[in-house]
């Protein structure tokens, strides 16, 4: 039977990964990642857990690339480190995950295949037709799986604007055409299902920089995502419009805007783009500075900016800062750090909440509709959003006449069953977040990200007490080392007073008369922790360590 099993971005903002699967050979859609929420503690990534996939590494016939972005295929360099199958993408995705794989050191273990929208290509039982959507970057491509079962469509990533940047918008001729036909499952995109309305076209954002660009008097400096080409392709036409030079600041927006001029993807006007290091040759009003770290994240270019730090450009007073991006999920303080950041330095800062300085990649509400309508698949199940996107887009779908039984809102994991007559969830998968954190792979789980909270939020006490091997009697007075737990002044009392506990508790401890060391620490960490939350209402992270000599 046909299935597909969702392994990331069904609950989650990012971490986009599908797999269909026929006849015991699976097609993989995507392999995207997440970055960390707040809880997070350290961790620097998030990428979907494939041990499913891991484990029929044998049965895949290709990994099809939808587009570009890091939700898509940033987590390529570790999954191609279990996985070695073909890789099927346009040139702009395949040329961005080339370079993500060059960068680990992974590109000549990759087999790459460049597919254009029309296309069709044989992949085991799947044959898969590109389709053109309109998104935020050059070469974005739904597929159409069509199975002896039927035909499965996925969006992608899109959205339906009629007066796209590149002057290409979706092929809504090509999706009625499959609406015509017959589609039997339908996977859509549900990040803005909850937004009313039809999405604005991307030409916006070059309508309210020109707006904003006459009354800027000093440098202006514009964030917007690094692989956001159609964003940085106006910021660059209309800095040229009003005589500015530019410098792009960020080391993933150089490569981007670098593969983007080599394939054809992205015009720059001639005599516009400075190296960073000429900012300071240039009088202010003739400036703009292309700028990642529209997500605020603390080492980012714009974040660095904003506190001073970066060692080539500092917001100065009378900057124009624009913010052409949306804050993700979680990323909300992070965001407004950085925008509070700009304004304590006296700067002028634009934003979405604010101004029209972004229009999302996605399709809203009205436009789902318009889809479904469309298509008019027989079954349908909302991807890529968290678990209120999905619901209200399996609303849209009642909206325009879908039965109940006909519309399935599930999440990462789910084995999802589909035939003509037969159309229900049979099972669960292993699915859940991998944490990348420095080097370590998975190494990182749930009880340490438990344990760094628990580190932040109350710190660590550690008692060392020796005794002697032989008598079993305390050696010295028990050493402690506490941080992050309370004030030095009142630490010295606290911690006389916390030996004199551990000396009493140990000289009526089990330990004293059997020898078992795991008794006096257990004994030890049980009283030091009662002690302590009866004199503070903390509960350190308290760790005895009992010494034998």
């Amino acid at each position: 039977m046909l299935r597909v099993i969702p392994l990331g971005g069904l609950g989650e903002i990012g971490l986009n990964m599908m797999a269909v699967e026929l006849d015991d050979r699976i097609l993989v859609i995507d392999a995207g990642l997440m970055f960390p929420k707040e809880e997070m503690l350290g961790v620097d990534l998030v990428i979907p857990d494939i041990t499913y996939l891991a484990e029929r590494a044998d049965r895949i016939e290709a990994i099809v690339l939808t587009h570009g972005h890091e939700d898509h295929i940033g987590a390529l360099p570790f999954v191609l480190r279990r996985l070695r199958a073909p890789m099927y993408g346009s040139r702009m995705t395949l040329a961005l995950a080339r370079n993500k794989l060059r960068e680990h050191r992974l590109l000549d273990a990759a087999e790459t295949h460049e597919v254009d929208a029309g296309q069709t290509v044989q992949l085991g039982p799947f044959a898969v037709e590109f389709i053109h959507v309109a998104h935020s970057i050059p070469g974005t491509l739904a597929l159409a799986i069509t199975t002896r079962d039927g035909v499965v469509l996925h969006s992608a990533d899109f959205k339906l604007d009629q007066t796209p940047v590149d002057g290409r918008p979706t092929d809504m001729g090509r999706l009625s055409a499959y609406g015509d036909r017959g589609v039997l499952l339908f996977l859509s995109d549900s990040t803005n299902a909850e937004l009313d309305g039809h999405t604005g076209s991307e030409t916006m954002v070059g309508e309210a920089l020109r707006a904003i660009f006459p009354g800027a008097s000093g440098r202006i400096i514009i964030t917007t995502f690094a692989s956001n080409i159609y964003r940085l392709q106006q910021a660059m036409e209309v800095a040229h419009e009003f005589g500015r030079k530019v410098a792009i600041v960020g080391r993933s927006m150089v490569n981007n805007v670098h593969t983007a001029q080599e394939l054809g993807l992205m015009s720059v006007p001639p005599d516009t783009l400075i190296p960073v290091g000429q900012l300071s040759k240039q009088p202010d009003e003739k400036v703009v500075v292309l700028s990642t770290g529209a997500q605020g994240e603390p080492l980012s270019a714009l974040s660095r900016i904003a506190t001073r730090e970066h060692p080539l450009v500092q917001v100065r007073s009378g900057d124009t800062i624009i913010l052409s991006a949306t804050p993700i999920p979680g990323n909300e303080e992070l965001v407004n750090r950085t925008i509070n950041n700009l304004y304590r330095h006296g700067a002028h800062v634009y934003y979405s909440t604010r101004n029209k300085v972004h229009v999302s990649g996605h399709a809203s509400a009205g436009d789902l509709k318009v889809v479904l309508n469309l298509v008019r698949p027989k079954f349908f199940v909302p991807i890529h959003g968290e678990d209120r996107h999905l619901a209200h887009h399996g609303m849209l779908a009642r909206d325009v006449g879908m039965g109940e039984a006909n519309i399935l809102v599930a999440r990462d994991g789910a084995v999802i069953d589909v035939a003509d007559n037969h159309f229900a969830q049979s099972g669960e998968v292993d699915a859940g977040y991998v944490y990348v954190d420095g080097l370590g792979i998975g190494d990182v789980g749930q009880v340490v990200l438990r344990d760094r909270r628990h580190l932040g939020q109350d710190g660590i006490f550690v008692i060392v007490v020796t005794i002697d091997k032989r008598t079993r009697s305390v050696v010295g007075r028990p050493d402690v080392v506490t941080h992050g737990f309370v004030h030095p002044d009142r630490a010295d009392q606290l911690v006389e007073a916390a030996r004199e506990v551990v000396l009493r508790s140990i000289n009526g401890s089990p330990a004293s008369q059997d020898g078992e060391v795991s008794l006096f620490q257990n004994d030890v960490k049980e009283v030091v922790s009662k002690f302590l939350y009866e004199q503070t209402k903390r509960r350190p992270m308290v760790i005895p360590v009992v010494v034998e000599v």
